[in-house]
């Protein structure tokens, strides 16, 4: 009998900590929770983004920061100058590579085969890193399919790991290329998000394809004026949890699944937008901010004007 017990006991105290294990992989360590891809690789949810840093030492600096706070997922690309800044931040942060989410695009004149993997080639050294977790093409423009034919050369060579497509939204057109075209599974879909434009019939199309839906402009952005912060509805929440507004956005964000990558380069801004995994919202708050839904974005380019624009921008290398 004491045997039979003594077998349950270590049976039942295994069973806690394999529990406790896969709980603690499933959170980074500022408890940031981690979305599996349907190419079964944990993403850490949250991240920092990096359009529109000053200049490439600040993003130096704003990476270190906010992995300093706990953050393990930033987002750069060719186009904002700054894939250097996040390389040498994490050399400088003493953190494992493996721990540390990096995402990158490659811009439109950079499509093609052969020459997209030259690019990849290029962001690679940029950076100083042996590989990219997640490449996306940047913009519906120009030969993305090519662009693509060599993103997935280069996940077989192990230089990438997951890819994705950003602004893909653009019309039905573009994103139903891209999906008949790939071959590797499409993992992210980044498009602006936020609770004034909540994307529904987007997310209804990527949901089929088991795709992560990331955010960029989750606080509107400059262009918004501060619209959400100072939206009545927002703020009395943010009253009620002893929150700031975009912290009531950007956990409302996590509530939803979506995938959030806040922009700041004030070290306090910084700091703040990761303090949003000590509370949650509730059901009544959640479905308050969807009521906020207008499908109102902040950022209007049309297609024709990112033909006209984006594929006559070459970057510096």
């Amino acid at each position: 009998m004491k045997k039979r017990i003594m077998t349950l006991l270590m049976v039942l105290a295994s069973m806690m900590v394999s529990t406790t294990y896969a709980q603690e992989i499933y959170k980074t360590v500022a408890d940031v929770p981690m979305v599996q891809l349907n190419n079964g690789i944990l993403m850490p949810q949250f991240g920092l983004g990096t359009f529109l840093q000053p200049s490439d030492s600040v993003c130096e600096q704003s990476c270190l920061t906010a992995l300093k706070a706990g953050y393990r997922h930033i987002d750069t690309a060719h186009a904002y100058n700054d894939e250097a800044g996040v390389g040498r931040a994490v050399k400088k942060s003493g953190i494992p590579r493996e721990e540390i989410w990096i995402t990158s695009k490659l811009w439109p004149t950079e499509y093609g085969e052969g020459k997209t993997m030259e690019a990849i080639d290029k962001m690679l050294e940029r950076m100083q890193l042996d590989y990219i977790d997640l490449l996306y093409v940047h913009q519906p423009v120009g030969d993305f399919v090519g662009a693509w034919r060599d993103m997935e050369k280069a996940v077989a060579m192990g230089k990438v790991r997951a890819l994705g497509i950003s602004n893909f939204d653009a019309s039905d057109e573009v994103f139903n290329k891209i999906m008949s075209e790939s071959r590797v599974k499409l993992a992210v879909l980044q498009i602006e998000c936020h609770p004034y434009a909540q994307r529904l019939a987007m997310r209804e199309k990527v949901k089929l394809y088991g795709i992560q839906v990331e955010c960029w402009f989750p606080l509107g952005g400059a262009m918004s004026n501060g619209a959400l912060l100072r939206d009545p509805v927002i703020c009395s929440i943010a009253e009620a949890h002893g929150k700031t507004p975009a912290q009531i956005i950007l956990r409302w964000h996590i509530q939803e699944g979506f995938s959030v990558i806040p922009g700041a380069s004030n070290p306090d801004y910084i700091r703040e937008n990761i303090r949003i995994f000590d509370f949650e919202l509730t059901d009544e708050e959640m479905a308050r901010i969807r009521s906020l839904n207008q499908e109102k974005r902040f950022f209007n380019m049309s297609l024709e004007e990112k033909e006209r624009v984006y594929l006559n921008t070459p970057m510096k290398d």
